[in-house]
């Protein structure tokens, strides 16, 4: 679940935080439960299924893990994870839409777990979906892993950015600006906001023991995107498709860990 850099109200707080090797054990636990619930999913989510049901179902995973969904309850958001289908760019609301052969479907989960968050999401394919779908989760995908790759001690922000759109924009796809990664821990949505735009060299360096997702929200059309009225729900203005995948990761010596890769595999689709 990302920051709305337009949200003046949702804003990282504190100063930047370095975390030693105890903090980066309890992310990995964490991350590999919220990557679980997300490894869940992969068999159910079939055509003929409604985004309501996703969301009790990462409900009854957490629960039964002794985790809580960071989502509910947040700034007034009622449901345990957020559902975004096809031209949904994030935070789309779980509810009574029942998902079709063809669509393509991002969920996006935080469990807390004895007080530290692990955020991810991941794209489905419901049924068999068309080549451009997966042209872009492709894309998307790539993306974010391109962009985890940049991440190392002595970097910048902005190489994680740049990594990300010149990879994107060269696939003729665009890169949603409206929206960013952010710093994470013991607190949902921190500092520093993760850009996936940008240029190398520029930005905040990045050093050993910062932890923030990386979670680029890339479109097949142009970038530009509209709130719906519900307050939460980002969708492409021109209604094409969009996709997006993310990972909590943490700076290392020597380069990043990804706390929340599928203890499965199942990291990107086809699943099967």
């Amino acid at each position: 679940m990302m920051i709305d850099l337009a949200d003046h109200d949702i804003q990282p707080m504190g100063q930047l935080k370095i975390h030693g090797p105890e903090a980066f054990e309890k992310m990995r636990i964490v991350g590999k439960l919220a990557a679980g619930a997300l490894d869940m999913l992969t068999d159910r989510i079939v055509p003929g299924i409604t985004t309501d049901q996703i969301d009790q179902w990462v409900f009854d995973y957490a629960m039964e893990h002794e985790c809580v969904p960071a989502p509910l309850h947040y700034r007034g958001f009622r449901k345990s994870c957020c559902t975004s289908v096809n031209h949904v760019v994030c935070h789309g609301i779980p509810g009574d839409r029942v998902l079709r052969d063809g669509d393509a479907v991002n969920v996006d989960v935080t469990l807390i777990k004895d007080g530290w968050h692990g955020d991810t999401n991941r794209m489905y394919y419901v049924g068999k979906v068309n080549r451009k779908v997966e042209r872009l989760c492709d894309i998307t995908y790539e993306a974010m892993m391109r962009g985890i790759a940049a991440a190392k001690p002595g970097a910048t922000l902005g190489d994680i950015g740049a990594a990300i759109q010149t990879y994107a924009e060269g696939e003729r796809c665009s890169v949603v600006r409206e929206f960013c990664g952010h710093g994470i821990g013991r607190v949902f949505h921190d500092i520093p906001n993760v850009l996936h735009y940008g240029r190398g060299g520029e930005g905040m360096a990045l050093h050993e023991g910062m932890f923030f997702t990386v979670e680029p929200m890339i479109n097949s059309g142009k970038a530009a995107v509209k709130m719906l009225n519900d307050g939460w729900t980002a969708v492409t203005r021109d209604r094409s498709l969009s996709a997006q995948f993310e990972h909590t990761i943490g700076i290392t010596a020597d380069g990043a860990e990804i706390f929340t890769k599928s203890p499965a595999g199942l990291d990107h689709p086809p699943y099967g």
